[in-house]
């Protein structure tokens, strides 16, 4: 029986890097889950090892940029498990480069499967939440908002802006009906990360270096159980908050 044994989690993006390793935190605490994302190889592949750790886990295609479906697969979601108790918003595709050869349907693509995406998830969410009498929200969110040079990083800084905006209005109008809703900023050795560190040594060093921690994190030891502890009942009086999980290298002061 673990801590989030009973509850119910829809997580995006979750058939790989971050949104998996949120996924699988989630399954050893005993939470059912259900993964969405566009690619059913890879949700199946993260429901099989969410499986292995004993929990219901149930895999829903799902791309996030068709915001008309999305309360479609949420009531799925509900109907298949009876309850939805915790939403991580982790699915995203945007768009980088300098905004004078940003086209406008990139720069509108990481609104879309940002901020309006995750307004959809949460709306359709909240009726379900509001009768388990609470939840939990986590929106990712990054630290390029408050990053030094926001040079090539300003479209997807932007959408994410939006979206923590979005979180803390969803904390102080969803609190009477004890729903609780917070972003983190992760910095985490993801797949595409992991390739670029490959590809460019060097400059993953320096990368690294400007870690205080002295290291990126692991998808799941250091984002997935930090999920697993913001929706803990134990952290019931912490909401409207941006956790930055990025080893101390970013200033949200």
């Amino acid at each position: 029986m673990g801590s989030l044994s009973g509850k119910v989690a829809i997580v995006t993006g979750a058939g790989q890097g971050v949104g998996q390793g949120i996924a699988l935190a989630l399954a050893s605490e005993g939470a059912a889950i259900a993964a969405l994302g566009r690619t059913r190889a890879t949700l199946d592949a993260t429901c099989e090892q969410a499986r292995a750790r004993s929990a219901k886990a149930d895999a829903f295609v799902c791309d996030v940029a068709d915001t008309d479906a999305i309360p479609g697969v949420v009531d799925a979601v509900a109907e298949s498990f009876g309850a939805i108790d915790i939403l991580v918003n982790n699915a995203y595709s945007g768009a980088y480069g300098p905004l004078l050869s940003m086209s406008d349907a990139k720069f509108q693509k990481g609104f879309i499967t940002g901020p309006f995406a995750a307004f959809a998830f949460m709306k359709a969410c909240h009726p379900h939440m509001k009768a388990r009498g609470g939840g939990s929200i986590v929106n990712l969110v990054t630290s390029a908002m408050v990053r030094w040079d926001p040079a090539t990083y300003g479209a997807y800084a932007a959408a994410k802006q939006a979206l923590r905006s979005l979180t803390r209005t969803a904390a102080a109008e969803w609190g009477p009906d004890g729903i609780r809703a917070n972003n983190i900023a992760p910095h985490a050795l993801s797949p595409g990360l992991k390739w670029w560190a490959e590809q460019n040594p060097e400059a993953a060093e320096e990368f690294r270096k400007t870690i205080p921690l002295g290291y990126v994190g692991d998808c799941e030891e250091d984002i997935g159980r930090a999920v697993v502890a913001i929706v803990q009942p134990a952290m019931r009086y912490l909401t409207g908050a941006t956790v930055p999980l990025d080893g101390g290298q970013a200033n949200f002061g």
